[in-house]
């Protein structure tokens, strides 16, 4: 996502386990949330996030979910998974272990009522994209294959 400084590539970096969930709905639009943290550039990327201590891939989907939209339900078996080394809103260099689920829902209003002070403070929103906007969007998507795995993972 973002160069790192020479010390901080050289560091150890500590796996980070995250789920996240392609939500599509009715129309095939994909939800993202955009992130603005200060003095980075702002990015979208899926619903998800890191995986609670002792907690599975899968319970941390539909805990994510959950939180970042206000809907509950099972995310359904891991559908693809990706490794990449980025540096999180917090400034700390790591190698995620990402897990992908997807759901597909009718409609959904987005609620915020979970949403973390972090999530808060990067003054996080959300939009329905389709797949003509994805593929041109003027700021980042991560991950930036999103569009190929989305198109992988297309219920049958």
């Amino acid at each position: 996502m973002n160069a790192l400084p020479a010390a901080a590539a050289n560091a150890k970096r500590r796996i980070r386990r995250a789920a996240r969930i392609l939500l599509t709905d009715a129309q095939g639009r994909l939800l993202l949330f955009r992130y603005a943290p200060p003095a980075r550039r702002a990015f979208w990327c899926a619903p998800g996030g890191e995986c609670d201590p002792g907690e599975d891939f899968a319970a941390a989907a539909r805990r994510e979910l959950r939180e970042e939209t206000g809907l509950d339900t099972d995310c359904g078996p891991e559908i693809a998974r990706r490794a990449d080394d980025f540096i999180t809103l917090e400034n700390e260099p790591v190698t995620s272990d990402e897990r992908f689920y997807r759901v597909t829902v009718d409609q959904l209003e987005v609620t915020a009522d979970g949403w973390t002070d972090l999530e808060r403070a990067m003054q996080m929103q959300h939009r329905w994209f389709t797949r003509a906007e994805l593929a041109d969007w003027p700021e980042p998507i991560f991950p930036d294959t999103l569009l190929a795995l989305l198109d992988s993972t297309a219920p049958a």
